[in-house]
């Protein structure tokens, strides 16, 4: 969150979706009655550090990794917080001496209590709801407004691809930073942690909800919930009155992401593009924002088939909605409103998706380096993002330090004092395309792979190249040495960002030598 923005909402003041928090030594509890106050309203931003005037006092630095931990560590235990909830608190450094902790709720699907206590937000306040009358109206509320809570009775653990489980127990943890509460839960326990299991306080039924079903079903139960259920996938380039590629995707939400990300790798350019001194696959970015959009946020009784298209002069997804307002949707006017909040949560926790809204503000950020143009969000009963494509449009830089942004135009702008930084930036690529040229074909195989996947282990490297796994550990320092490779966190939990990177030229080569899945194949270095 940028400074501006901090600053409009603390002169504005607590609202019913933001709260102050002083926290000088430490979380008190009513901010966890806030936390749950917000899960079973509308939802809401904490600010930690911030008085109730929205003057900024700051939380003690040195305490702030201690308050989110503790902080995750609260709303994740089954004994405080029922059902749990995983959030991600935020340290942001206000100023030279002010440090702060922001922390973003989300709508929940459920209705949460805190120390047996369910809270609901009214105005600026949180109220204790002890009324029976009162704390069935929120679960009535909850089920009306979310399908996804649809209760199956009749569900059971086998109707579930429970042998995804594993694979996305390692990626929350990853996207945790090594440490999430479903690593050490049971399969039963992680899918009651997720909401997945509920009760309907109308009818008293209990079971697996349309939310399990859509994200781990397998595909005859899936058909058989929502036989309308389906992401038709097309490409539109040259065949315009048919198509050019297809793919009809009616699995589950786990394996469709998957599917539908590399339908998008497989059909559109990925343009060269550094962000500092990172490279970020501006391609992989978009897509994966388009896509997550469409898997969360649709309707899924819906009969309307949902698409993802890709044509010459642009790509757009749409899906069935249930639009709370119509109309364009800008970044000044966006207002996050989950259709499915536990899809989305869960989308979250094994990064898939980021914090709400965000997907927006990045389309509209990194569209224009793509395209040069920005996308449309149309907000109806069909939900649609339309984003402009131009395969000759190229974007060759990136960010500098102080985030000026360089266009291939401003290269050439002056031959003086601006042209100091354009000329270094130019040196820099002429630099990166010499290293490049000194990688081995073995080299260049593993990079592909690293480009696509982060996390990817070295068993899954020697697996997929048929590079002996010891040459595996052999090539990965030495990429290490040469500038191109650097890892980021551990062994376990670590992952590798490509540093020197040009995009098309790794493309080439991965065209040109294949990653192949054969084991054991031992191939002689070529230099490049």
């Amino acid at each position: 969150m940028d400074l501006n923005k901090l600053q409009s909402i603390f002169t504005i003041g607590e609202t019913v979706a933001v709260e102050f928090k002083r926290c000088g030594n430490g979380i008190e509890s009513d901010t966890y009655e806030t936390v749950c106050s917000f899960l079973n309203r509308f939802g809401g931003d904490i600010f930690l550090g911030v008085l109730d005037d929205g003057t900024v006092v700051g939380v003690p630095e040195k305490a702030a990794a201690d308050m989110v931990k503790n902080f995750i560590k609260t709303v994740s235990n089954p004994t405080v917080f029922s059902p749990t909830i995983y959030l991600a608190p935020e340290i942001i450094k206000y100023d030279d001496k002010r440090t702060i902790i922001h922390v973003h709720i989300p709508p929940s699907a459920e209705v949460h209590s805190y120390k047996k206590v369910i809270y609901d937000r009214r105005d600026d306040a949180d109220v204790k709801v002890t009324a029976a009358g009162a704390i069935a109206q929120m679960y009535i509320r909850k089920q009306n407004i979310f399908t996804e809570k649809k209760i199956y009775p009749y569900a059971k653990m086998e109707d579930l691809r429970l042998d995804l489980l594993p694979q996305i127990r390692i990626m929350a943890q990853n996207h945790a930073g090594g440490q999430h509460p479903w690593t050490a839960m049971s399969d039963e326990e992680l899918l009651k942690s997720a909401g997945l299991y509920g009760r309907d306080i109308a009818t008293g039924e209990e079971g697996y909800n349309l939310a399990a079903i859509m994200l781990l079903g397998k595909d005859d139960v899936i058909l058989n919930v929502a036989p309308a259920y389906v992401t038709d996938a097309l490409v539109r380039k040259v065949n315009i009155d048919r198509y050019d590629d297809r793919e009809v995707i009616k699995t589950n939400l786990i394996e469709s992401y998957k599917q539908l990300l590399e339908f998008g790798r497989k059909n559109l350019p990925d343009k060269f593009f550094l962000e500092d001194i990172v490279n970020k696959s501006l391609r992989n970015t978009i897509v994966r924002e388009m896509v997550s959009n469409t898997l969360m946020h649709r309707e899924f009784t819906s009969s309307y088939t949902a698409k993802f298209v890709i044509e010459k002069d642009r790509m757009y997804v749409e899906n069935a909605n249930r639009a709370a307002r119509e109309g364009i949707i800008t970044v000044n006017n966006l207002e996050p409103n989950p259709k499915n909040p536990i899809i989305a949560a869960f989308f979250r926790n094994i990064g898939y998706a980021d914090q709400l809204g965000s997907g927006v503000r990045n389309l509209f950020k990194y569209s224009k380096f793509y395209s040069g143009k920005e996308p449309e969000f149309v907000e109806g009963d069909v939900f649609r993002i339309v984003l402009p494509l131009d395969e000759e449009y190229s974007y060759d830089f990136g960010w500098d330090n102080v985030g000026k942004i360089e266009t291939k135009e401003s290269r050439f702008a002056t031959k003086n004092g601006e042209s100091a930084t354009m000329e270094t930036k130019t040196a820099t690529k002429e630099a990166m395309i010499e290293t490049k040229k000194e990688l081995t074909k073995e080299e260049i195989k593993i990079l592909c792979l690293i480009r696509e996947d982060s996390f990817v282990k070295q068993k899954t490297l020697h697996e997929k190249t048929g590079i002996s796994l010891g040459t595996v550990k052999r090539i990965l320092p030495r990429l290490q040495e040469k500038g191109v490779l650097v890892r980021e966190g551990g062994k376990r939990f670590g992952k590798w960002i490509i540093k020197v990177a040009e995009q098309e030229k790794i493309k080439a080569n991965n065209e040109k030598y294949p990653v192949s899945k054969a084991k054991g194949k031992k191939e002689k270095d070529n230099k490049l």
